[in-house]
C-alpha cells in the first residue's frame, strides 16, 4: 500500500547517470520516455498517449499483477475521462465552460466543488508569488491556463492512485508527474535539458514522488503576461520549476517567467519548490 505521498527528488551524478540511461527526457527535441521494454518484478506496463483540444499527454503505468489487464484498462480510461473532462468543461476557450461562465457571471465558484477548488488554488498562488501569477489580470477575466494543465494531471494521477496504481508518469509537454518505480524497479530517472542552451549537459534527477513544471519553451511570443502592466513578459525565455504538485510547479513557473530573475525570492533554502532553469534573454 502507498502511504508517502512526500515528494522524493535526488539530484545525480552525471558521471553515474552514463550508466543508467533515463527514463524520461524533458525540455529535449521531443519530451518522450527513453526506455520502456524493460519491466521489474509481476507488475503490468502500459504505455498511452491521448491528445485533448489543448495539450497531448503520456501515460506511462506498471500496475500491481493483482488489478489484471482489465483493471489496468478500467484505470487507464478513468485517467484519460478525467483529461478529457477538464478540457470540455473547465477550458477557458470553450463557450459553455465552467471557466467561461464564470468570467460572465453567470454562476459562482461555489457552484462545482472542482471550480472553487480551482479557483481557490488561483488565489493561493497569486499570494505565493506577489501577484506575479494572476489569473484575474488577463483579458476578459478569470483564466486559470497557467495552472490548469498542471491540476488536470495531478487530478487524472487521483484516479490512478484510486484504483491502486501507485508507479505511473504523466508527461505533458515539458511538464511531468511521477510516483513510485519505474519500469525497471528504481526511481524514475529524469534527464532535464536546458530550455535554449542544447549544448548544456541536462539536471539528471531521480524521483519517486514529484513534479517538473516549465514556462515559456513553446515557442510562442507574449504567451505570458505582466499582470502589473498587462504587457508581454520579457526577461526570461523558460523558467522550469520542481517540487511536490504539478498545478503549482507549473503556476509557479509562469510567474517566474513573467517576474524574472526577482522571483528566485520565492524560492528559499528548504521550500517544497526549487528552480532548476530560469533561463534569461
Amino acid at each position: 500500500m502507498w502511504t508517502d505521498e512526500q515528494p522524493r527528488t535526488r539530484w545525480v551524478d552525471p558521471a553515474v547517470f552514463r550508466l543508467r540511461r533515463p527514463d524520461l527526457r524533458l525540455g529535449a527535441r521531443e519530451e518522450r520516455p527513453d526506455r520502456t521494454d524493460l519491466v521489474a518484478g509481476d507488475r503490468i506496463a502500459v504505455r498511452h498517449t491521448v491528445r485533448t483540444s489543448t495539450a497531448a499527454y503520456t501515460l506511462l503505468l506498471n500496475a500491481p499483477e493483482w488489478l489484471g489487464r482489465r483493471g489496468t484498462g478500467a484505470a487507464l480510461r478513468d485517467a484519460v475521462a478525467e483529461l478529457r473532462a477538464i478540457d470540455l468543461t473547465y477550458g477557458p476557450n470553450r463557450p459553455e465552460s465552467l471557466v467561461s461562465r464564470l468570467r460572465r457571471g453567470e454562476i459562482g465558484p461555489e457552484s462545482y466543488p472542482p471550480l472553487r477548488d480551482l479557483v481557490d488554488r488561483c488565489a493561493a498562488m497569486r499570494a505565493a508569488t506577489d501577484g506575479w501569477f494572476d489569473a484575474w489580470a488577463v483579458p476578459g477575466g478569470f483564466d486559470p491556463g497557467g495552472l490548469l494543465g498542471g491540476w488536470a494531471v495531478e487530478r487524472a494521477a487521483a484516479r490512478l492512485r484510486d484504483a491502486g496504481i501507485h508507479d505511473y508518469a504523466v508527461l505533458t509537454g515539458a511538464d511531468l508527474v511521477v510516483r513510485g518505480q519505474a519500469g525497471h524497479g528504481g526511481p524514475w530517472r529524469i534527464a532535464v535539458h536546458h530550455p535554449t542552451d542544447r549544448n548544456r549537459a541536462p539536471l539528471l534527477l531521480e524521483m519517486t514522488a514529484g513534479a517538473v513544471g516549465t514556462s515559456g519553451v513553446t515557442g510562442r511570443q507574449g504567451h505570458v503576461v505582466d499582470p502589473h502592466t498587462g504587457e508581454p513578459a520579457g526577461q526570461l525565455v523558460a523558467a522550469t520549476v520542481v517540487g511536490p504538485d504539478l498545478a503549482v510547479a507549473d503556476a509557479y513557473a509562469t510567474a517566474l517567467y513573467a517576474a524574472g530573475p526577482a522571483g528566485l525570492a520565492w524560492f528559499r533554502p528548504g521550500s517544497d519548490y526549487r528552480v532548476l532553469f530560469a533561463a534569461e534573454r
